[in-house]
Protein backbone atom coordinates (compact mmCIF):
# COMPACT_ATOMS: atom_id res chain seq x y z
CA UNK A 1 0.00 0.00 0.00
CA UNK A 2 1.16 3.56 -0.65
CA UNK A 3 0.67 5.97 2.26
CA UNK A 4 1.09 9.74 1.79
CA UNK A 5 1.74 11.53 5.07
CA UNK A 6 1.87 15.23 5.91
CA UNK A 7 4.60 16.66 8.14
CA UNK A 8 3.52 19.78 10.08
CA UNK A 9 0.66 19.00 12.45
CA UNK A 10 0.83 15.31 11.55
CA UNK A 11 4.35 14.03 12.33
CA UNK A 12 5.35 17.11 14.37
CA UNK A 13 3.42 19.86 16.14
CA UNK A 14 2.71 22.98 14.06
CA UNK A 15 5.65 25.44 14.29
CA UNK A 16 6.24 26.12 10.58
CA UNK A 17 8.73 27.19 9.37
CA UNK A 18 10.47 25.79 12.45
CA UNK A 19 10.19 22.10 13.25
CA UNK A 20 7.79 21.41 16.09
CA UNK A 21 8.05 18.66 18.69
CA UNK A 22 7.55 15.13 17.40
CA UNK A 23 4.00 13.91 17.96
CA UNK A 24 4.14 10.78 20.15
CA UNK A 25 3.95 7.49 18.20
CA UNK A 26 3.99 9.22 14.78
CA UNK A 27 7.42 8.09 13.58
CA UNK A 28 7.21 4.79 15.47
CA UNK A 29 3.94 3.99 13.66
CA UNK A 30 5.19 5.10 10.25
CA UNK A 31 8.29 2.94 10.64
CA UNK A 32 6.03 0.01 11.52
CA UNK A 33 4.09 0.59 8.28
CA UNK A 34 7.40 0.42 6.41
CA UNK A 35 8.41 -2.78 8.21
CA UNK A 36 5.13 -4.26 6.98
CA UNK A 37 6.09 -3.44 3.37
CA UNK A 38 4.12 -0.25 2.80
CA UNK A 39 5.64 2.66 0.84
CA UNK A 40 5.59 6.07 2.52
CA UNK A 41 5.52 9.38 0.68
CA UNK A 42 6.20 12.60 2.55
CA UNK A 43 3.45 14.89 1.27
CA UNK A 44 3.94 18.40 2.59
CA UNK A 45 3.65 22.09 1.75
CA UNK A 46 7.31 22.54 2.66
CA UNK A 47 9.86 23.17 -0.07
CA UNK A 48 13.52 24.12 -0.40
CA UNK A 49 15.52 24.33 2.83
CA UNK A 50 12.39 23.93 4.98
CA UNK A 51 11.66 20.65 3.20
CA UNK A 52 15.28 19.51 3.61
CA UNK A 53 14.99 20.17 7.36
CA UNK A 54 11.85 18.02 7.58
CA UNK A 55 13.43 15.16 5.62
CA UNK A 56 16.58 15.35 7.78
CA UNK A 57 14.48 15.40 10.96
CA UNK A 58 12.78 12.16 9.91
CA UNK A 59 15.97 10.54 8.59
CA UNK A 60 17.75 11.13 11.94
CA UNK A 61 14.95 9.11 13.54
CA UNK A 62 15.27 6.26 11.04
CA UNK A 63 12.32 7.24 8.85
CA UNK A 64 13.31 7.37 5.19
CA UNK A 65 10.58 7.99 2.64
CA UNK A 66 9.96 6.18 -0.65
CA UNK A 67 9.44 9.64 -2.20
CA UNK A 68 9.10 13.25 -1.10
CA UNK A 69 6.35 15.42 -2.65
CA UNK A 70 6.43 13.08 -5.67
CA UNK A 71 4.78 9.82 -6.63
CA UNK A 72 8.16 8.08 -6.77
CA UNK A 73 11.80 9.01 -6.17
CA UNK A 74 13.31 10.74 -9.18
CA UNK A 75 9.97 11.84 -10.65
CA UNK A 76 10.32 15.11 -12.53
CA UNK A 77 7.35 17.43 -12.83
CA UNK A 78 6.87 18.79 -16.35
CA UNK A 79 3.27 20.13 -16.33
CA UNK A 80 2.00 17.33 -18.64
CA UNK A 81 0.35 15.39 -15.81
CA UNK A 82 -1.46 16.09 -12.56
CA UNK A 83 0.55 17.23 -9.53
CA UNK A 84 -1.71 15.22 -7.27
CA UNK A 85 0.18 12.61 -5.29
CA UNK A 86 -1.28 9.12 -5.75
CA UNK A 87 -1.69 7.05 -2.59
CA UNK A 88 -4.00 4.45 -1.11
CA UNK A 89 -4.17 6.34 2.19
CA UNK A 90 -3.54 10.01 3.04
CA UNK A 91 -2.63 10.90 6.63
CA UNK A 92 -3.04 14.62 7.29
CA UNK A 93 -4.19 16.63 10.31
CA UNK A 94 -6.27 18.74 7.92
CA UNK A 95 -8.57 15.85 6.95
CA UNK A 96 -12.26 16.61 7.37
CA UNK A 97 -12.40 14.88 10.75
CA UNK A 98 -8.68 15.13 11.54
CA UNK A 99 -6.70 12.01 12.36
CA UNK A 100 -6.88 9.63 15.30
CA UNK A 101 -4.10 9.84 17.88
CA UNK A 102 -0.94 8.11 16.62
CA UNK A 103 -0.95 5.83 19.66
CA UNK A 104 -4.37 4.52 18.59
CA UNK A 105 -3.15 3.97 15.02
CA UNK A 106 -0.08 2.16 16.37
CA UNK A 107 -2.25 -0.12 18.51
CA UNK A 108 -4.48 -0.93 15.54
CA UNK A 109 -1.47 -1.83 13.40
CA UNK A 110 0.30 -3.90 16.05
CA UNK A 111 -2.85 -5.75 17.06
CA UNK A 112 -3.58 -6.68 13.44
CA UNK A 113 -1.04 -9.46 12.92
CA UNK A 114 -2.52 -10.28 9.49
CA UNK A 115 -1.63 -6.86 8.04
CA UNK A 116 0.16 -7.15 4.72
CA UNK A 117 0.70 -5.19 1.55
CA UNK A 118 -1.58 -7.59 -0.30
CA UNK A 119 -4.68 -6.94 1.80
Amino acid sequence: MIIAVDFDGTIVKHKYPAIGREIPYAIKTLKLFQERGHKLILWTYRSGKDLEKAVTFCKKRGLIFYAVNNNFEGEEFDNTYSRKIYADIYIDDRNLLGIPEWEEIYKLVTENKKDSVNS
